[in-house]
């Protein structure tokens, strides 16, 4: 399989501040850079880890247009950023045995880059467009022919001399990721024949996750270890990974030992300021502000935004929603309340001065 990449998205800036966040889903700057040399990623459904009932449905329908000898139905993957979308397209065209020119939407503003994605394709090859919601209404408008009876509709010429051309293309199959399906259009949503959430992971598929990254980065690491990271891992293959190769650093400075212990993990994660539930800074001063300042709430977003000195729409969109995913936050009609459960771990966290 060969990967043609053309990927510009993801940027992983939390706020207004320009700071990239440790624990943040998105890619850091360095993992963009690296994206193409990444060894980590599993190349067939076997060494996907987790995910176990859409590999299930992706195998059935893999083998099917094997069989048939067809192109693979167009679709559409979506779930919070860092689970693997990118990963599973990329292992559905090695299952093809095709190529997978990797693209974003960002990267398809005008026609022409549409066109010429489309123009110079093979039978059966796969296109993977990242964050696919993001397309204007013009390169949707283009895709829908060519999704649905694999023709493209161009206009040739200006004003009263133009005329419309439609030129075939093979059978191919678009593969879109999106972290917000509902800002799609429903004519394009329609023209997906499969579409499938990813899901968060739980503790032993990360787990296992990070043994194998283990494994492939020539390191050793007991269970214990590798049962901490996976609790800081915020239920995200792409933060496992990077607090893997972060914790990596730390043990080649700062230890002798050719194994990595809890200790190791301890030392390394409070130094990037990564409690034992994956909590960072930022998240710790969201928290303290509610129960130190507000008595645990309700408080409106509004008011905590300007008080953080941060973008609402931030809190929204990076902050808020793993904090709700592990039950420290409520979101009500009066405003943000935190549960007995967060209150209890930012006190036990607190005299860690894990802030400062």
């Amino acid at each position: 399989m060969a990967i043609v990449s053309s990927i510009t998205n993801h940027s992983s800036l939390p706020n207004d501040k320009g700071e990239e966040r440790f624990v943040g889903s998105s890619l850091l700057n360095e993992e963009i850079k690296s994206s193409k040399q990444d060894s980590l990623r599993p190349k067939s459904f076997e060494e996907f880890i987790g995910q176990s009932e859409l590999k299930k449905v992706l195998e059935i329908s893999v083998k099917a247009a094997l069989s048939r000898g067809e192109a693979l139905d167009h679709l559409m993957l979506y779930g919070p950023p860092g689970l693997g979308k990118t990963t599973m397209a990329m292992v559905i065209a090695e299952e093809l045995g095709v190529k997978v020119r990797v693209t974003s939407a960002p990267a398809l503003e005008r026609p022409r880059d549409i066109v010429g994605l489309l123009i110079n394709m093979q039978p059966r090859e796969l296109i993977f467009v990242d964050e696919i919601h993001r397309l204007n209404r013009i390169s949707q408008e283009l895709l829908y022919p060519a999704m649905e009876d694999r023709r493209l509709d161009l206009t040739v010429g200006k004003g009263t001399s133009s005329r419309m051309r439609s030129i075939e293309i093979p059978p191919f199959t678009l593969v879109g990721a999106t972290t917000k399906p509902a800002s799609l259009s429903a004519p394009m949503r329609d023209r997906f024949g499969i579409s499938q959430r990813l899901d968060f992971y739980n503790y032993l598929e990360l787990e296992n996750i990070i043994k194998r990254s283990a494994n492939l980065i020539n390191l050793l690491i007991t269970e214990e270890a590798s049962h901490q990271l996976a609790r800081r891992s915020r239920g995200t293959p792409r933060i496992a990974n990077r607090l893997i190769r972060r914790v990596r650093d730390f043990a080649e400075v700062y230890s002798s030992s050719n194994k990595i212990d809890v200790k190791i993990v301890d030392d390394a994660l409070d130094l990037y300021r990564v409690d034992q539930r994956g909590l960072d800074a930022t998240d710790r001063s969201y928290l303290g502000l509610l129960i130190n300042d507000y008595g645990g709430g309700p408080v409106g977003i509004e008011t905590l935004a300007a008080a953080l000195g941060e973008d609402s729409t931030t809190l929204e969109t990076v902050v808020e929603p793993y904090l709700m995913q592990i039950g420290f936050l409520q979101r009500t009609s009066r405003g943000r309340v935190v549960t007995s459960g967060a209150e209890k771990h930012y006190l036990l966290t607190s005299p860690n001065n894990i802030d400062k």
